[in-house]
């Protein structure tokens, strides 16, 4: 057993609804999905993770739950899901599924039981208050200067509810220790069936004060024992959390290796944007100095460009985002709640292949475990047409044939539009095609994760920025007992030469490259000078024996 496979997994974000239709009645399924195990095994996954695959009336892409412990019938049920598990491990995937337990759907039986009676013992599963108190902060899902309340009156209760996001999600009260034990049955369930793990949805919400909920001492301690029970039930399950926070508090859901295994990096993320804007190295190196340095072997930062939201901005100033957005998002509509654009990587960056690689280069050497979102290796547009969140979730284009491949059934039917037409439509941009095309963008990623996989100290180790004396130029090394791993990347259109020696590394003899954006002259370790073409890259490898 590896207890610490995460470390150098290569994660696969998908939403099983918009990935493949097996029956034809226009939604994908876990048949579908299972079905393209091959495909997904053949890129290098190593790890699927799930969006929501509980019964849901669907109104928040599934995060509105229902019942934790039915499927959405739309995916199929308990025994494709365990069919879908069987074949993944066949393949050498393991599935992590979300875990959204911070709220759930108004439909839920717990929130139609407590709003029936103030003396059902359902009652405090949720977060209740007679009178609407004072609501400074907006709600999460209001936009700039929106006054949107996070108190909602149910007539039925006589009483108000608290949510963090849509009305039609009422927030659990995780203070209370019989919600906890209910969080316990419900991982304990799917841990049965064979996940390995779960995606922690809203980590943060989970501890916010929120009316009268209030925690018996340190509100962590429901992490800490989140942990000891999923590592008790399998030792090798991991807890992986969304915390959309600043650096400094990464260690608080981290704790002393006794909560979350991995946490997603957005504070790195949103300043990979500010540094392909700006065509500037700096802002993404100094982003990276404030990576927190107490992270231990046993934890691991989770490395993405877009996942299935919005492309949240708000760890930028406002004069920083402003400049993201004049670049990426010039139009009103591209953008969403003041904070974030929703567009996809591909058309963000101009479906711009140079750029495209450099940032992928980028998700595959920065400290952590990389995480690509379905259909990211083909580069995928979004359909601005589509209402708020949905425009980057259009379902995944497999060919030139109807429907991109995802469904032969009647177009009305689909679940999300397909893109047709343009430089992104299933016509010009699908798996298919690019398979047969071994300069495609999609062979290209296959390779890259082929290096990242074979190369694990940029999962591993220690990462320190080189001083490269160029602000477009950012360079890094990790170091850890397997090696040296060694990455430039040129922001810039301008080809650029810089001079560079590693900190406390005095002998640079036997750095060899090992992966580029083209074949470069050899490093010369009596120079130790790199140079890169316009937006180029390159990665370089020092072999333990040599340490």
């Amino acid at each position: 057993m590896n207890k610490f496979w995460y470390k150098n997994a290569i994660f696969y974000s998908l939403d099983v609804e918009t990935f493949k239709d097996s029956n034809d009645d226009g939604t994908g399924d876990f048949e579908g999905l299972r079905n393209g195990l091959s495909y997904l095994s053949s890129l290098g996954v190593t790890c699927l993770w799930l969006l929501p695959i509980f019964d849901t009336p669907n109104r928040d892409n599934g995060y509105d739950v229902r019942d934790y412990y039915k499927i959405d019938p739309r995916l199929g049920d308990l025994g494709h899901f365990a069919q879908l598990l069987d074949a993944a491990e066949e393949e050498g995937m393991r599935v992590i599924i979300d875990l959204s337990v911070n709220h759930t759907s108004i439909e839920h039986f717990w929130f139609q039981e407590a709003r029936k009676d103030k003396k059902s013992r359902y009652r405090d599963y949720y977060i209740w208050v007679d009178e609407k108190p004072e609501d400074p902060e907006p709600n999460m899902m209001a936009g700039d200067g929106e006054s949107g309340s996070s108190w909602k009156y149910d007539r039925k209760a006589k009483a108000y509810y608290y949510h963090s996001f849509y009305p039609h999600q009422p927030d659990l009260n995780l203070s209370n220790p019989d919600v906890q034990k209910e969080i316990f049955r419900i991982m304990h369930f799917w841990l049965k069936l064979g996940v390995s793990g779960f995606r922690i949805d809203a980590a943060p919400h989970m501890f916010k004060e929120k009316g009268r909920m209030d925690f018996d001492g340190d509100p962590h301690e429901i992490f800490r024992n989140f942990r000891e029970f999923v590592e008790t039930q399998k030792p090798d399950a991991i807890l992986l959390a969304e915390v959309d926070l600043d650096p400094n508090d990464y260690n608080k859901f981290l704790g002393n290796e006794d909560q979350m295994h991995m946490l997603f990096n957005f504070y790195v993320n949103n300043f990979i944007y500010l540094a392909f804007a700006r065509e500037e190295a700096t802002p993404l190196a100094k982003a990276m100095e404030r990576m927190p340095e107490s992270i231990t072997e046993k934890e691991q930062l989770a490395i993405f460009l877009r996942n299935h939201d919005e492309l949240n901005l708000d760890k930028l100033k406002k004069n920083e985002r402003e400049e993201v957005f004049k670049a990426f998002a010039p139009k009103e509509n591209m953008r969403i709640f003041g904070r974030g654009i929703r567009r996809r990587l591909a058309s963000i960056l101009g479906n711009d292949r140079k750029k495209m690689e450099l940032a992928h280069s980028l998700l595959f050497t920065l400290p952590g475990t990389p995480v690509l979102r379905y259909g990211e290796e083909i580069g995928m547009g979004e359909d601005l047409s589509m209402e708020g969140r949905s425009s980057v979730r259009t379902v995944m284009q497999w060919s030139s044939e109807k429907n991109g491949g995802f469904s032969n059934a009647p177009k009305a039917k689909l679940i999300r539009n397909v893109i047709s037409g343009g430089e992104f439509g299933y016509e010009k941009v699908n798996v298919s095609d690019q398979h047969r095309d071994p300069d495609s963008f999609l062979n290209w990623i296959s390779k890259a994760i082929d290096y990242r996989k074979e190369f694990p100290e940029f999962g591993w180790g220690r990462c320190r920025i080189i001083d490269t004396a160029n602000p477009k130029v950012l360079g890094y090394f990790t170091k850890s007992d397997k090696g040296i791993g060694i990455a430039f990347h040129n922001f810039s259109d301008k080809e650029m030469t810089v001079e560079f020696q590693l900190e406390g590394e005095k002998d640079l003899k036997n750095i060899i490259d090992i992966f580029g954006n083209m074949r470069y002259d050899p490093f010369d370790p009596e120079k130790g000078e790199i140079t890169l073409t316009p937006y180029g890259y390159r990665w370089l490898h020092k072999r333990k024996m040599y340490l």
